[in-house]
């Protein structure tokens, strides 16, 4: 049976929001981030973000309440950033991780005696930081700075051989508490 749901989200003071052409645009101090939606309907009345649809379907329902968190997240990023901190693990061979920012990588030389180094991709609005063996991602952007983390665990990935042995690797160990 089909029926009307409406998700309500509050805006919080100094945060501007536009709504339009399926586009929902959220800016505050310079920052600014963007979700597309289709669907439903959106639209801004005083300090509320009112997402619904009449007669929704579940596949809907789950899309309205997929986009409310993505929102929710957004403004959360812009009150602090989402921190990720990931440990480096070099048992066989020391690894030496650097930051290459003109080309948005991640690089990791000497990993398993391998010759050629791995890379890594930066997701756009992501900062990563070395310290010796702890490697800190930071973004406003939750997704952002998740993809980045993960991007860096899977560059380090060993094939055919047993994980108990070689547990060498670079591993996400802490993440944002929401």
């Amino acid at each position: 049976m089909r029926k009307e749901i409406i998700e309500k989200i509050e805006i919080p003071a100094g945060i501007e929001v536009e709504i339009a052409n399926g586009i929902i645009k959220i800016k505050k101090n310079g920052k600014e981030a963007e979700r597309e939606y289709s669907g439903f309907d959106a639209k801004k009345e005083d300090n509320l973000i009112i997402l619904g649809g009449k007669k929704a379907t579940k596949k809907e329902k789950k899309l309205i309440k997929t986009i409310k968190a993505h929102i929710k997240n957004i403004i959360l990023g812009f009150e602090k950033n989402f921190s990720y901190k990931l440990r480096i693990c070099a048992v066989h061979f020391p690894m030496n991780v650097s930051v290459d920012k003109s080309k948005h990588e991640v690089i990791i030389k000497n990993f398993l005696g391998e010759v050629k180094p791995r890379v890594a991709k930066i997701v756009s609005g992501a900062e990563v930081k070395v310290d010796k063996e702890n490697i800190i991602v930071e973004s406003s952007n939750n997704e952002a700075a998740g993809q980045t983390a993960a991007n860096i665990e899977n560059s380090c990935k060993i094939n055919n051989r047993d994980r108990r042995v070689f547990q060498d690797g670079i591993y996400i160990i802490e993440k944002p508490e929401y």
